[in-house]
């Protein structure tokens, strides 16, 4: 079969490699879509933790095409999405029900093989059902759901709430539409891209602010600003360090804010702990999605997100290679292996 091989940092190829076979309490998928990921650029440059020579692609869906000896309520012909955080359930986080942080996570796709290839081994216990009357291509967003859901629920939005959204890339979008569904009455997007800033509305923002033009921090908490006062619930997507120093001037006092947004490791930012401490600041990282994949899967079965919307286009895994090495181009948001 094909797949995309991260066989170190900086050296990504297409390679044809042998058909996996399905061990004990595994499933052999076909993979029928897979997101590339901001993650994956990370992973090229050795900005995140991996485990190459692998095969990349940690958010995809397909159908079992064979199961291994002790599978159980899974059969071959339905559709699953992969839950690609596999934890050991055995070191004190999980034992404290924190999984995210457990201190033998791996991950399909970045330290075992993944979805960007034509077949995809998964255990059992990662595979969540989507129905066969779902569109593929929507599958592969459940797992930047689930992590975006993890961060809603840490922002704890109640009803009413006021929340800007820092970032237009897909997990802002996503944010922007968990948020409203939370009960916000007023939802932001921070984004220098028109294109996207259009999009962000049509998908359920309240409205949009270009980061460039003017005084940003006074045209969103000032007394005539979109939020007067800051806002309720700051949630950074961006993952860079101008807009991870914004979020903190834009929160209300008492405010919370989220980092969901994903920095290459080592990089720092300017922090000022008098802020945070007078203003009374709630700050919280938000790392993956404990719990939540199931959920993830439920909401995109149901069609409560727009998901069209957020798929800039499919493509061949031919192609894979050389969109992840370059960055991201104008209005790009979604990029899916189709196959």
């Amino acid at each position: 079969m094909k797949a995309v091989r991260l066989d170190a940092v900086g050296e990504l190829f297409l390679k044809e490699v042998e058909r996996p076979k399905p061990g004990p309490g595994d499933l052999l998928v076909r993979v029928e879509a897979s997101g590339i990921c901001g993650t994956d650029r990370h992973l090229l440059k050795g900005e995140f933790p991996s485990k190459p020579p692998v095969t990349l692609g940690h958010e995809f869906c397909g159908i079992v095409e064979e199961i291994g000896p002790g599978v159980q309520g899974l059969r071959v012909g339905m559709r699953v999405t992969g839950d690609p955080n596999i934890v050991c359930g055995r070191c004190v986080h999980c034992q404290n029900g924190r999984i995210n942080l457990c201190r033998n996570l791996t991950a399909i796709g970045i330290h075992r093989d993944g979805g960007l290839a034509d077949y995809v081994i998964v255990p059992q216990q990662q595979a969540h059902e989507l129905p066969l009357s779902l569109k593929a291509s929507h599958g592969a967003f459940c797992e930047p759901i689930a992590c975006c859901l993890h961060g809603i629920d840490i922002a704890d939005i109640q009803p009413g709430s006021s929340v800007i959204v820092l970032g237009g890339g897909v997990i802002g979008l996503i944010t922007v539409q968990l948020a409203r569904l939370a009960g916000a009455s007023r939802v932001v997007l921070s984004t220098r891209q028109a294109v996207k800033r259009e999009l962000a509305e049509r998908v359920g923002a309240t409205a949009s602010i270009d980061p460039t033009q003017g005084d940003f921090i006074a045209n969103v908490t000032g007394p005539d600003g979109l939020l007067p006062g800051g806002a309720d619930v700051v949630i950074e997507c961006a993952g860079v360090a101008e807009t991870v120093e914004q979020s903190f001037r834009l929160a209300r006092p008492g405010g919370t804010v989220v980092i969901l947004g994903v920095m290459a490791q080592g990089e720092k930012v300017a922090v000022e702990p008098f802020d945070i401490l007078f203003r009374e600041l709630k700050v919280f990282g938000s790392f993956i999605n404990p719990f939540t994949h199931r959920r993830a899967a439920e909401l995109v079965a149901s069609g409560a997100l727009k998901l069209d919307e957020l798929i800039s286009r499919e493509v061949r895994l031919e192609e894979v290679p050389a969109i992840i090495a370059r960055p991201a181009g104008p209005g790009e948001v979604k990029i899916l292996f189709v196959p």
